[in-house]
């Protein structure tokens, strides 16, 4: 739970900040994200270096705002949020995104030869294609769909190789038609609207030349929270395989059952149950 602070900050006898850490020491003006999350860890970093009078009130929820500056605030604010969500939606509940990586070795054997140029989009796609590279003659791309901002070297070594790229994936891929073999997404179909799943399924399966895979989440199983919105705007819309099965025949895309079949007797041979919905398409010809 988050609250919001209001709080001033005394130096000298003067106030050098409202509604916001400011503060000035040794000549050094710094300047603090005034989330309450921070907050305390700010604070302890203030007051070990001088000493600081600090009266705040607590209230209610939200975060601690500045005045100043409220535009790069507002921006900085979403930001901060986007990277909750992103957070939530690779640490919670109803991540696909970790499962994925459980999958590998079954889908290694579901496709073989298919997994030797691998597209994966999703959320934390750089710790899939980290992963993805370590396999033998497998070559892996992937595509974020939400701001990485507190992205760590390796992810950001990802991203200027060219290896990860950013991209809102309601629109078109940009890569050419059947540039991957085999083309994995997780999480991020369940924040998409019909609106734009009908374009984006469909773009997915246009970049595949051998197989597209969605790791959905189960409906019921996982929690989905009103208050947890991804980047899209949306909650999480958990729909059951039943309509999913609607919505490929609706779109076209026929079930894998070759690669079905192989990748279940591979994970009942690994003892391996997906806590997520797992789901082989053959992609357009």
């Amino acid at each position: 739970m988050a609250w919001q602070i209001r709080y001033e900050v005394h130096f000298g006898g003067q106030i050098i900040g409202e509604n916001c850490v400011k503060y000035y020491i040794n000549g050094d003006y710094r300047r603090y994200d005034p989330n309450i999350v921070r907050f305390f860890d700010i604070l302890n970093d203030i007051v070990s270096r001088q000493s600081v009078s600090l009266t705040y009130w607590t209230t209610s929820f939200l975060g601690a705002h500045c005045v100043a500056d409220t535009d790069k605030q507002t921006e900085k604010r979403a930001s901060f949020q986007s990277m909750i969500n992103h957070r939530q939606l690779t640490n919670g509940d109803f991540s696909c995104t970790s499962e994925v990586q459980r999958a590998i070795p079954a889908l290694k054997k579901a496709y073989g030869d298919g997994m030797h140029k691998v597209l994966h989009v999703g959320p934390d796609t750089c710790s899939i294609i980290s992963k993805l590279l370590k396999e033998e003659e497998t070559e892996a791309w992937g595509v974020e769909p939400y701001d990485i901002e507190d992205s760590d070297a390796n992810c950001r070594r990802l991203i200027r190789k060219g290896i990860v790229r950013v991209a809102d994936i309601k629109f078109p891929l940009p890569y050419r038609a059947k540039s991957f073999s085999l083309v994995i997404v997780s999480d991020a179909l369940d924040y998409l609207s019909p609106k734009y799943l009908n374009k984006t399924l469909p773009d997915l399966a246009r970049v595949a030349a051998d197989g597209l895979v969605i790791f959905a989440g189960y409906p019921g199983q996982q929690k989905v929270k009103v208050a947890e919105l991804s980047k899209f705007g949306r909650p999480a819309k958990m729909r059951s395989s039943s309509w999913w099965i609607r919505y490929f025949v609706q779109t076209s895309l026929e079930e894998n059952e070759a690669a079905i079949n192989k990748f279940e007797l591979a994970a009942s041979k690994r003892s391996y149950k997906p806590t997520c919905q797992v789901f082989h398409l053959n992609p357009y010809h």
